[in-house]
């Protein structure tokens, strides 16, 4: 009677564990199906790792190449030109902690919106400014994002970035990624020699991104 007990009491036990597995398993698979992706380009993709990196909300920041056709670009051949890539970031975040909204409010305020293939030194379409949208839903919002921008910027100069439906995102090679985190003096070297911060504040004053 007591092995028969016994037995009973393990398989519960052992029907409890699976359960609680397969629960912990769902639940997982549920929070990282909530998450969606934003892909933004805005010149030198090391610049535009930080100001996303800090934000509530965003679980990773990713630079890499998109808009091209060649596949599995490289540096060397984005940087050069001809291969129809922007160097941008691809932002992973969670819908219920930052909007899209949002992300689009952020990215405004770190990029010069008034030209075209160009960002600060940065000359030639690899450093275009685009928003490179998912889903239908996230074109509309970019769309109104840029209207209202339009209607209330705080600059005369027409804003010139394109929305565009995203094509496959290449990570960058792995010394660039947190580029901004592994040489902060290259780094800061490189965004004030740009010009990037001075043109900025002349662009968005105190809501200026850095």
């Amino acid at each position: 009677m007591k092995t028969l007990i016994s037995s009973y009491c393990m398989a519960l036990a052992v029907l409890f564990v699976i359960i609680v597995a397969s629960n912990a398993s769902s639940a997982t698979t549920q929070t990282a199906g909530t998450l969606e992706k934003a892909a933004f380009a805005g010149g030198c993709f090391w610049c535009m790792e930080a100001p996303f990196d800090k934000l509530p909300g965003v679980v990773s920041v990713l630079p890499g190449y998109i808009g091209g056709k060649k596949k599995n670009p490289t540096y060397k051949e984005v940087s050069a030109g001809g291969t129809g890539h922007a160097e941008a970031v691809e932002i992973a975040y969670d819908p219920a902690k930052i909007s899209y909204k949002n992300l689009l409010a952020v990215y405004w305020h770190n990029i010069d919106p008034t030209v075209i293939n160009r960002q600060f030194c940065d000359t030639g379409d690899q450093y275009r400014s685009a928003i490179f949208y998912d889903t239908e839903e996230q074109r509309r919002v970019a769309l109104q994002s840029r209207a209202a921008l339009e209607k209330n910027k705080p600059f005369k100069e027409s804003i010139v970035t394109e929305i565009t439906a995203a094509g496959e995102f290449y990570p960058a090679e792995e010394y660039h990624q947190h580029y901004y985190k592994k040489n902060p003096l290259r780094y800061k070297y490189y965004r004030n020699g740009c010009g990037r911060d001075k043109r900025l504040k002349e662009l968005w004053g105190s809501a200026a991104g850095h």
